[in-house]
């Protein structure tokens, strides 16, 4: 009984989980990638982006065993928690809120960040 109990458990934890993700953050990558690439190649990028989660979908799931055996639950969930924090960071100080704004803003405002940091290679 205690084996059904544990799979029941299981399966209802990872339907909540793949709910609450779908609901919360995990779009979240496919509107940016919509609203901040130029309908030139928006098609390629979100694909390299679509591509890069699942890269880094299947690293995490084939890593986690052997993370698992040598630095245990805690050390596992202490990277996971290091790799968020440096995510929100980034996100924080290098993703521009794109709210309200027409993708011809976007897109100049882009070309102007790369015009500078141009600039200040060449000087």
């Amino acid at each position: 009984m205690g084996n059904v109990v544990h799979a029941a458990i299981s399966t209802v934890s990872v339907v909540l989980y793949f709910c609450f993700f779908v609901m919360g953050f995990g779009p979240i990558p496919n509107i940016l990638c919509a609203e901040i690439f130029p309908t030139r190649v928006r098609g390629i990028c979100i694909a390299i982006c679509a591509l890069t989660f699942w890269i880094c979908d299947i690293i995490v799931t084939y890593s986690l065993p052997v993370l698992l055996k040598s630095v245990g639950l805690a050390g596992v969930f202490g990277m996971y928690a290091v790799v968020c924090v440096i995510s929100w960071v980034f996100v924080f100080l290098k993703v521009p809120e794109t709210k309200g704004m027409p993708l011809e803003v976007i897109t100049e405002f882009f070309s102007v960040g790369a015009k500078q940091v141009a600039a200040a290679k060449n000087n």
